[in-house]
């Protein structure tokens, strides 16, 4: 393990904005936001910035991801009080950061760079087991049914979505939001050797907004809801006109777009870039 401050680097200690991005296994935290008596990803990555740095952080990110909700590419950022440059320092956080946590990339950044409020969009993926036998490996990363599901119901269904729309009848009524409206850029619904992708991307998304999304393609895809469900839905507002709220464990975070180009730079070692390999 790296102890604080051990590599050296930045001298003399300075504050400084750093925005990294992270990927984390959501089945081993209970969500991205701290909260008393429940491990979350939000803790462990300030536990690691205090184990490699000595100092206290709050770390924020673009999203507040749900228990069992992973992601590949979640945006984050903190002001850190520290001498190590910034590769220093993301290796000093993988080495203190709890198991089901990678910091992929990490760079200084404008001081008023924040992780939330600059972020353009967010690309969320639901991924569907779709054997007739739920899978043996790899049960906690996707979401399993044996129905028959019907492509071209699920596409037609999928895009009276895109656009701007009041998504009322797609979020948690229980959950606070100044506005239920939101711009659904794209979905796509792409079918593979017995898995099924729902990819989405919009400006933000309400509390479950995806995994209700997905649960109501589901439903349609298996003929129990018709395609013209999302229609109707998206004019009344209402929870009861759409289908259920799929399980988090097929859901992903894949990507964060702000109006800045983020961690340009090569990621590359002393061997080269891993994943490029030399023939």
């Amino acid at each position: 393990m790296l102890a604080r401050e051990e590599l050296g680097g930045y001298s003399p200690r300075r504050m400084r904005n750093v925005r990294f991005q992270v990927s984390y296994d959501g089945g081993s935290f209970f969500g991205w936001q701290r909260q008393d008596g429940f491990d979350s990803v939000q803790q462990a990555l300030e536990e690691a910035f205090a184990a490699a740095t000595g100092g206290t952080v709050v770390v924020h990110g673009a999203g507040r991801t749900d228990t069992g909700v992973h992601a590949l590419k979640q945006v984050a950022h903190t002001h850190v009080e520290t001498r190590l440059d910034d590769d220093r320092l993301r290796h000093a956080l993988n080495a203190h950061v709890a198991e089901g946590v990678v910091v992929r990339r990490l760079e200084t950044c404008r001081d008023d760079f924040h992780a939330r409020y600059d972020a353009r969009s967010k690309r969320y993926l639901y991924v569907i087991a779709t054997s007739r036998f739920r899978p043996a490996i790899g049960r906690r990363y996707c979401h399993w049914t044996s129905f028959a599901l019907d492509l071209g119901r699920m596409r037609a269904a999928a895009r009276d979505l895109v656009g701007r729309h009041d998504f009322a009848a797609f979020g948690n009524a229980g959950s606070p939001r100044h506005s239920t409206v939101r711009t659904l850029h794209g979905l796509r619904c792409l079918a593979r050797a017995e898995r099924l992708a729902i990819v989405v991307q919009a400006d933000g998304f309400l509390y479950t907004m995806v995994r209700t999304i997905a649960g109501t393609l589901i439903d349609v895809g298996r003929g129990k809801l018709d395609a013209g469900c999302v229609a109707r839905a998206l004019a009344s507002g209402r929870r009861a006109d759409v289908g259920p709220t799929a399980p988090p464990e097929g859901l992903y975070l894949v990507s964060v777009r702000y109006g800045e180009p983020l961690f340009a730079r090569s990621d590359a070692n002393a061997f080269g870039r891993p994943g490029v390999f030399r023939l």
